[in-house]
């Protein structure tokens, strides 16, 4: 894909075509600084994981420490699975689907984007999806 030098401070808006040169170069480095942050956040988990053992003496103080631990692996999975997200919406720059629903084709919206910019249905069709699986789960 052509990199695209975006101009100082620029921010997509609704009056501009959309998911043009400028709006794919913003949403790929959004994507790509969110990557990078969410690796480095593992890497310092997994240096303070691998430190040692748990060397508290008090059982309680034991039980905290692997508490926290479990819950820091339990975050980091997340962030594997979003950083997973984040290279499928990457994918999605490259071959030109990005910013449009995978449901409808119909543009998923900026201020969707910005707000989520790993999102693959528009807000009517995340919708329709979350009341089907209300609808089945209460079942």
């Amino acid at each position: 894909m052509n990199k695209t030098k975006l101009p100082v401070g620029y921010k997509p808006s609704e009056n501009e075509e959309f998911m043009n040169p400028n709006q794919l170069e913003y949403f790929r480095q959004k994507l790509l600084h969110w990557k990078k942050e969410l690796i480095g956040e593992a890497n310092e988990t997994l240096a303070s994981l691998s430190e040692g053992g748990i060397l508290e003496a008090d059982l309680a103080d034991r039980a905290t420490v692997e508490t926290d631990r479990a819950l820091e692996l339990r975050t980091r999975d997340r962030a594997r699975k979003l950083i997973s997200k984040i290279d499928m919406a990457l994918e999605r720059i490259e071959d030109g689907s990005y910013g449009y629903c995978e449901e409808t084709g119909e543009p998923i919206g900026i201020k969707r984007l910005e707000a989520r910019p790993i999102a693959t249905l528009s807000i009517e069709a995340q919708e329709r999806h979350e009341k089907m699986e209300k609808i089945y789960r209460d079942e």
